[in-house]
């Protein structure tokens, strides 16, 4: 059974390290270290960022880190942003996207390119970000993995368009095309509308 204290123990010496370095960048495999190598790290940032307002920095904010470098330099908190996405809205953009990250194309269980002893696991992620007046709406949500999320995937290919995904597929071996066929029937088996034959 798993510990259910886990995440908060992590998350609480994860913000320890990170205050008792403020000012230095931070590699994230030391952050797993520091979190007894729990398996959700990257979350634990995350929330102390998102949620608790800690100004934990990343390569989005400085264009002077990596990805997978985190920096904090006060521990001046800012008004947090809670997570309020419902267990309906989070359904139905997971629907709604295939169940594929909207930035790499992964889908949830194929596995971690920077892990392959794991599976891929989705969350949501914002067009509009919540530090910019984003709301949590279906509209603002988009399923992304965790890599995308914390800017582990170095490119976000743009999405094909009709044309280049059939010339894609007719190209395609057929058993790629069957197999194709077979995800999109499992897809939108519900709404499908039924045939009448004769």
């Amino acid at each position: 059974m798993a510990d259910q204290s886990e995440p908060a123990g992590s998350k609480r010496r994860i913000l320890e390290f990170l205050l008792a370095n403020m000012g230095r960048i931070i590699d994230g495999e030391e952050l797993r270290a520091v979190s007894g190598n729990a398996s959700e790290w990257a979350r634990r940032v995350r929330e102390l960022r998102t949620e608790e307002g800690y100004q934990i920095l990343t390569h989005r904010d400085r264009a002077e880190l990596k990805p997978g470098q985190y920096l904090i330099e006060t521990d001046k908190r800012l008004p947090a942003f809670a997570r309020d996405i419902s267990k309906e809205t989070r359904a139905f953009v997971l629907e709604r996207n295939g169940y594929t990250c909207q930035m790499c194309g992964l889908a949830a269980g194929d596995t971690d390119p920077f892990d392959p002893t794991r599976k891929v696991r989705l969350t949501m992620g914002h067009t509009i970000d919540k530090s910019k007046g984003g709301a949590d709406t279906a509209n603002n949500l988009r399923a992304i993995c965790t890599n995308c999320n914390e800017g582990l995937q170095n490119s976000a290919p743009q999405k094909p368009d009709r044309l280049h995904l059939l010339t894609q597929l007719r190209r395609a071996t057929i058993e790629d095309q069957l197999a194709a066929l077979e995800w999109l029937e499992r897809k939108f088996a519900k709404n499908r509308p039924k045939r009448q034959d004769g």
